[in-house]
């Protein structure tokens, strides 16, 4: 079973990530790239991405359009595309493969085979690890990081942000990403950054949900601090690696620049012991969709 050693949890407390290499096997990771593609293949482009617009105020429904249809994608697999990929018609401008960022927010609930890695006897061994009570899944992405293309630049870098930003506890420290590497995770092709030890300082920006029906759907309070880029340590991982992120450790992804797609699934866990899920979180669970428990 994948539980931490001593030394492992302590590295864990003391950095705010750690690299667990292998602990999925090449098939497990397979099983879920295959999957994926069959949910590409069998998807609908969104409407609002298919829409023509031309004047200010279509383009104002659009932009609406999009902000409802990330705000509601919790409790569904929805589909999030990198800038440039339509002609101003909604057609594809690459294989659509290529073309999406992530899928979010709930294959964990609506996909078996995302809910069978999520819910796995050695991921619940791993939260029974760190003390975890009565965790929740509270979201899931899969991420493509696709290679750089065409002139644009490409998906773009995930610039520096803590977790709790977007997924807000009180008290803090209740959220736990979960980010396991489908593909080889380099240098080269995005990997992730870490400031170790960054995860005690509190919460510098957050990410809050507007009333409904007001633009934009979300807003920020607070920002980011500058922060010094070499206290970033970055963190390769193999195929099959899990890395464990504190959600208020501070990290960052470069851009693609290798020619292949860098994949992989995360999920966000919380200790609902004693915790508070922020009302004003973008995320909310649902009637349809309560936030699953992990431990089955």
């Amino acid at each position: 079973m994948a539980c931490l050693s001593p030394s492992q949890l302590q590295k864990f407390q003391e950095d705010g990530f750690l690299v667990l290499e292998g602990f999925l096997s090449a098939d497990e990771c397979m099983a879920m790239q295959q999957r994926i593609g069959e949910i590409v293949a069998e998807m609908d482009v969104p409407l609002h991405c298919r829409t023509e617009f031309s004047t200010q105020e279509e383009e104002q429904l659009r932009a609406q359009g999009s902000t409802d249809y990330f705000l509601s994608s919790g409790d569904k697999i929805r589909f999030f595309f990198e800038e440039g990929v339509f002609d101003k018609k909604g057609n594809f401008l690459v294989p659509p493969e290529k073309s999406i960022n992530k899928i979010g927010h709930a294959l964990h609930a609506h996909d078996p085979v995302f809910r069978c890695v999520t819910h796995s006897p050695k991921v619940q061994a791993l939260a029974r690890s760190l003390g975890l009570q009565m965790p929740v899944v509270v979201q899931s992405m899969y991420i493509f990081k696709q290679p750089h293309f065409g002139g644009e630049g490409g998906p773009a870098a995930v610039t520096p942000h803590q977790d709790a930003s977007f997924l807000y506890t009180e008290p803090l420290g209740r959220v736990l990403g979960v980010w396991i590497a489908l593909e080889d995770a380099t240098l080269e092709n995005g990997c992730l950054w870490f400031i170790p030890g960054s995860h005690t300082g509190g919460v510098s920006r957050r990410m809050v949900r507007a009333p409904a029906g007001s633009e934009p759907g979300t807003s920020f309070l607070g920002s980011e601090p500058a922060r010094d880029n070499s206290l970033f340590v970055p963190t390769p991982a193999r195929r099959g690696a899990l890395v464990l992120i504190h959600g208020e450790v501070v990290h960052k992804s470069e851009q693609n620049f290798s020619d292949r797609s860098r994949q992989a699934y995360t999920f966000h866990i919380m200790e609902t012991a004693g915790t508070v899920w922020s009302p004003e979180n973008w995320l909310q669970p649902t009637a349809e969709l309560p936030f699953p428990p992990l431990y089955t």
